[in-house]
């Protein structure tokens, strides 16, 4: 039993040597203030990001109304005269040979590709 005492420190060295801290230690105290750094620039980045989506959200809500408006424009726009010639013509006399000629004439005329800036 004398020799397991040998083998144990005594109170006073191990209370010592605690508060010595090891290079383990120093070491992970010295990596775990870089993380801590780090994570603060990190999170300031993200926040500067944030802000600046914010921002652009921004920007695009205030186009919303001219977005709404180039929508109905496309949309007006979009319909071919032939379309609603097409739907008059099938309600009013039934002849579906005069409006397939009309479909027929603006889609040849459109389909072209030649206007004034042709060849």
């Amino acid at each position: 039993m004398a020799a397991s005492n040998n083998l144990r420190p005594s109170t006073d060295e191990a209370q010592s040597h605690s508060h010595q801290p090891s290079k383990f230690e120093l070491r992970r105290a010295a990596l775990v203030g870089e993380i801590g750094e780090s994570l603060e620039q990190v999170l300031t980045q993200m926040n500067a990001l944030n802000r600046s989506l914010e921002g652009i959200i921004e920007i695009g809500n205030e186009f919303s109304s001219v977005e709404a408006l180039w929508s109905q424009f496309e949309t007006v726009m979009g319909r071919s005269p032939a379309v609603d010639e097409n739907d008059t013509s099938n309600n009013h006399n039934n002849n579906g040979s005069n409006s397939n000629n009309a479909t027929e004439s603006v889609h040849t005329a459109a389909g072209s590709g030649e206007g004034k800036h042709g060849k």
